[in-house]
């Protein structure tokens, strides 16, 4: 007999013809037979679990707070980020401009190339009430649709990444396709690093920032140094090495967040691991990563196992996945690799402590953004004239962790047969919270359905069968109280249309839009 007084199982299939369906617990046997042996150990403890969620950009914010209505927003935001239901506890936004964008590009202190704000006096995250149409920048649409989540779940951590510095912080005078900062430059009156270099200026960006978001009530628990500092696309960007962050983190950066912030987790990456390619303690001094928090890591390029460079040079550090996505036309079979198996498998089972996804919502054509692109999908998919919503795999996903895994809870090893999460046989991926409650995921890499027969350290030749479908993942959540078994709300129905002729208007192919020009 079970020493648990509840239990909720539940399964989603690959292809999401089962949605997170609620199982009836499985009988306990003495013997698996032929099932694949899962088995929990709650005694081998490893990395601290803070929580899953998805990015809050400007696009996605913009269908949130612009297709749906209050009715509409507050149901799918209580959907996903209330505790008791979907459980989304991490958030990712970015700090000026990102791609895709609804807005023309922009930053809070835009000048033209030339000219210097040394003291920052014109940085502004925008103008306007929260929400209101003529509201600009950030308070247009992310400002308020991060305060509103914030009223369901106050405790949800924010992460906020930049996409480019202010162009006349910069070396090419753009937002846009790369570039990099002004380093060992002076802008000021004097030679004080902190204040009056690029790079003393720049950190005292980031702090003003975080300080005024925390004045209208949004609490920044962490900060990237760049996203994807490798890629020089025709959006906003910046390059930097590995090296030159963790300079900038340790020199600038955390001496300027210790004056306010001194809390404020500093993470260094934030891109795939392809840039990984040596051992990060070769590149990073002691020193510098006692001023760092951990690294963040994208899983758009491989190889994977580069991650080892940076997990096994400082253990210390905490791990995250904080961005990915998909495609509207994707695969059942190559969502599933992705999410449930790089991202939900292998990442967690060598060290992840937390997932942010990219969009979590775009539109049913991958829209909007500002380069033209279509065909991406968020977490869910908005039909950007009714606000009606159809939820993707990367949601059940994502849900699998906020709603069955208690904050605060540690990941325990557990049998795995998936050496990479898209070959082999069945992976798994186990819990244990402060309250002794125990979750486990149990992710099917292949194209057939495979039984598990699972068990917990402890309780002996007792094994419970269940079949995990295609490409799909059977949770389990063991409890001595009360259990979140909540249930998904049904879709609405709607085409998607990944490829539509009209794109953006009057916005040539090829062009894209920045705040007060065009480039």
């Amino acid at each position: 007999m079970s020493k648990y007084s509840n239990e909720f199982w539940t399964v989603t299939s690959g292809d999401l013809s089962q949605r997170r369906e609620t199982l009836t617990t499985p009988e306990t046997v003495a013997d698996p037979g032929d099932a694949t042996k899962i088995v929990v150990d709650t005694a081998d403890r490893k990395q601290p679990w803070l929580g899953a969620g998805a990015a809050i950009t400007d696009a996605a914010a913009s269908l949130i707070w612009g297709s749906m209505d209050a009715e509409q927003r507050h149901a799918f935001l209580d959907d996903c980020f209330n505790p008791a239901k979907g459980g989304f506890s991490v958030i990712r936004i970015p700090l000026g401009s990102c791609e895709p964008a609804a807005q023309p590009y922009y930053t809070y202190d835009d000048l033209p190339f030339g000219e210097h704000d040394n003291a920052l006096t014109k940085f502004s995250l925008g103008e306007g009430e929260p929400g209101a149409p003529d509201a600009t920048k950030d308070f247009k649409y992310i400002i308020p649709v991060v305060l509103e989540i914030l009223k369901i779940n106050p405790a949800v951590k924010i992460i906020a990444s930049p996409w480019s510095a202010p162009a006349w912080m910069k070396n090419t005078g753009h937002l846009c396709q790369g570039g990099h900062l002004r380093f060992n430059e002076w802008t000021g009156n004097g030679f004080d690093p902190m204040h009056d270099s690029f790079e003393g200026c720049y950190a005292r960006y980031f702090v003003k920032y975080v300080e005024e978001m925390a004045k209208i009530g949004i609490p920044i628990w962490g900060v990237t140094v760049q996203n994807e500092p490798s890629n020089a696309p025709k959006w906003p960007a910046m390059m930097w090495t590995l090296k030159q962050q963790a300079e900038f983190a340790h020199n600038f950066l955390r001496p300027a967040m210790n004056e306010k912030f001194p809390e404020m987790r500093i993470f260094i990456n934030d891109d795939s691991t392809h840039n990984l390619l040596w051992p990060v303690r070769e590149l990073v001094t002691p020193d510098e990563a006692a001023s760092i928090d951990g690294l963040t890591v994208h899983t758009y390029e491989g190889p994977y196992s580069n991650f080892f460079n940076a997990s096994r040079s400082y253990s210390h550090w905490m791990f995250g996945m904080t961005e990915r996505r998909c495609m509207i036309d994707e695969t059942p079979e190559d969502a599933a690799h992705i999410m449930s198996g790089i991202i939900g498998n292998w990442l967690v089972r060598n060290g992840e402590s937390f997932i942010t996804l990219w969009n979590i919502a775009l539109d049913e054509r991958g829209l909007p953004n500002q380069v033209g692109a279509t065909g991406r999908r968020g977490v869910v998919t908005i039909q950007h004239e009714t606000g009606q919503v159809i939820r993707n795999l990367e949601y059940f996903m994502l849900r699998a962790f906020g709603q069955d895994v208690e904050p605060g809870s540690v990941v325990v090893r557990s049998s795995n047969y998936t050496p990479d999460g898209w070959s082999g046989g069945l992976g798994s991926v186990a819990f244990l919270a402060p309250n002794g409650d125990v979750a486990a995921h149990i992710y099917n890499p292949t194209g057939e359905p495979i039984e598990a027969a699972v068990t917990i350290n402890g309780e002996g030749a007792a094994w419970q069968k269940v079949t995990v479908p295609a490409w799909g993942t059977v949770t389990v959540h063991k409890g001595y109280g009360e259990i979140n078994t909540s249930t998904v709300p049904a879709d609405d129905e709607f085409e998607l249309n990944p490829a539509p002729k009209h794109l953006l208007g009057d916005v040539a192919p090829g062009k894209v839009r920045v705040w007060g020009q065009d480039e």
